[in-house]
């Protein structure tokens, strides 16, 4: 996908055309998603890029898409240029026996820890 979307065209609610925006973003990844994926891969991802315009689009995670969209809807921005291009890609599997907590609900303090008897 590489678009251009007006931010504020004549006559529309400019909250609603915003989200209209995000809603073509998030169908657009799940149509995408729903490829078959080739030999080898685990799942689609994408490489993004997204500013004001085309010349001044830069690299940007899709986790923060969103964020973006809505820091340069607030700016005032007039249109936004938002490129999603999929890829087959492989999941990194962390090494076995690897200590590393990355999700709050494995805190160290908290219950689920090995650490720490149940109660």
């Amino acid at each position: 996908m590489r678009k251009t979307f007006p931010l504020r065209p004549e006559g529309k609610h400019p909250e609603r055309v915003l989200e209209a925006v995000k809603h073509e973003i998030r169908k657009y990844m799940k149509r995408e998603r729903r490829r078959d994926l080739p030999e080898g891969a685990d799942f689609w991802d994408f490489d993004g890029r997204f500013g004001a315009d085309k010349d001044t689009a830069a690299v940007l995670p899709v986790a923060d898409l969103t964020a973006a969209l809505d820091a340069l809807a607030q700016a005032g921005g007039a249109q936004c240029y938002v490129e999603l291009l999929a890829r087959p890609a492989v999941w990194q599997r962390r090494p076995a026996g690897s200590a590393q907590r990355d999700h709050p609900a494995q805190s160290p303090d908290g219950p689920d820890s090995d650490d720490q008897p149940a109660p």
